[in-house]
């Protein structure tokens, strides 16, 4: 079938919508018509410089959500009709990965898989984390797929495919955020307001935001948190925070991707217990460097993908505590475009006037 998609051909430059071919689903795979898809800071890297090793030209998108049209002829867990959230993360169900509870990085997401559904200009190409979800429609293995409760809205739940599950799921299930406990997350944007949202979840006596961007107060506060700190607005960032958390913050997230902010983010937890969650992805081939005092006098980082949620198991429960409204998706969703807008969208991402940009097909 034809489809629009969104294409990179390299790095510094943007993205081409296309009509390109999309192949029939094989006998483990699924066709889903997407409904709509958010633009996350990982797809920009494909185009700002900050990714290498990629393999062009690639479709882009990874965060989405949309409702089943075609089955292969051994998937079992889903049917036509059903409405869903394509994963970047697998989950089998069956490995040592998915029976453990350390984990939700199936032993399959570090298989390669040699399908390339996207053909055009006599060329094919793979979607990004194997799923292209900037495109009308996508073919996807079975275990990428997490069906969800079909009342809710599509182009708002879209967004717990990578924002939400990452930054729920760090505090939920990679920290694992106790109550009475204090928080600093650094950085909100979509993921990092996440955090915020988890760790008020979680019971959380004290959360606090810093980014560099005023206008992101507003946000951070309806999230949850008491406190909001521009690291431009104190001479002392690490001893500001110290003192707001009486000594040091017993968790911090860095959802930035900087080696100086990672460090702030370990620096500023309490000592003997304090736990930091690395959740940004640092550009290209950087190197962090910590003082290894920080570490020895037990404090701990951890690295969270996906926010260690399992994809087709846990992820429809955060779908279901939206619907309950215990945590406000839509009120990060800052824009809605037409795919031909994908550009305009990378745009607003990269000044930092979206939080999230939502694409409807």
């Amino acid at each position: 079938m034809k489809v629009r998609a969104a294409i990179a051909y390299g790095q510094h430059g943007q993205v081409s919508v296309e009509t390109v071919e999309l192949a029939p689903p094989g006998p483990r795979d699924v066709l889903i018509q997407m409904k709509a898809a958010g633009i996350c800071h990982s797809d920009m890297s494909f185009i700002n410089g900050e990714r290498s090793g990629v393999e062009y030209p690639i479709v882009l998108g990874h965060e989405g959500a949309g409702v089943v049209l075609e089955c292969g002829r051994e998937v079992t867990g889903v049917k036509p009709g059903d409405h869903v959230i394509p994963v970047g993360v697998p989950e089998c169900g069956a490995c040592p990965a998915c029976l453990s509870l350390k984990t939700n990085l199936c032993d399959e997401y570090f298989q390669a898989w040699p399908e390339r559904p996207f053909r055009f200009d006599g060329r094919s190409a793979k979607g990004f984390c194997e799923l292209g979800t900037f495109a009308e429609a996508i073919v996807v293995r079975e275990t990428r797929v997490a069906k969800i409760r079909p009342d809710a809205p599509l182009d708002v739940v879209c967004c717990l495919g990578c924002a939400g599950a990452t930054g729920l799921g760090a505090a939920l299930y990679t920290a694992r955020v106790e109550p009475g406990s204090s928080v600093v997350v650094f950085g909100l944007g979509g993921i990092g307001l996440n955090v915020v949202e988890g760790a008020r979840l979680a019971g959380a006596r004290q959360i606090i935001g810093v980014d560099t961007n005023p206008a992101k107060e507003s946000l951070v506060r309806r999230a949850g948190a008491q406190h909001f700190v521009n690291p431009h607005g104190v001479d002392d960032l690490l001893g500001h925070l110290r003192e707001l958390t009486g000594g040091g913050a017993d968790y911090s997230f860095e959802c930035v991707g900087q080696p100086r902010t990672l460090r702030d983010a370990v620096e500023c937890t309490r000592p003997g217990w304090g736990t930091t969650v690395m959740i940004g992805v640092l550009p290209g081939a950087q190197e962090i460097a910590l003082r290894p005092r920080a570490l020895l006098e037990g404090r701990r980082l951890l690295g969270s993908y996906l926010g260690n949620t399992k994809t087709r198991t846990q992820l429809p429960g955060l779908v279901d505590l939206f619907m309950e409204g215990r945590i406000s998706l839509d009120s990060l969703i800052s824009h809605r475009i037409g795919l031909e807008r994908i550009n305009d969208g990378f745009a607003w991402l990269a000044s930092g006037a979206a939080t999230r940009t939502v694409i409807g097909f």
